[in-house]
């Protein structure tokens, strides 16, 4: 199950940088993450300061 960035998101990067397969880009709002390559490491969501990033 691939984790998701809410509303929350301040778009500050953090979890770009933490993302080992590079599955977070910026999107219109917020960052996003792309499911497809998400593999569920959580390294993201450690980082985000906003607590923003969940599973789905």
């Amino acid at each position: 199950m691939a984790y998701i960035i809410s509303d929350e998101c301040i778009s500050c990067g953090a979890c770009v940088e933490e993302c080992p397969t590079n599955s977070i880009s910026e999107g219109s709002a917020h960052y996003e993450i792309n499911p497809d390559t998400c593999i569920d490491c959580g390294a993201c969501a450690e980082t985000c300061p906003n607590a923003a990033i969940s599973q789905q």
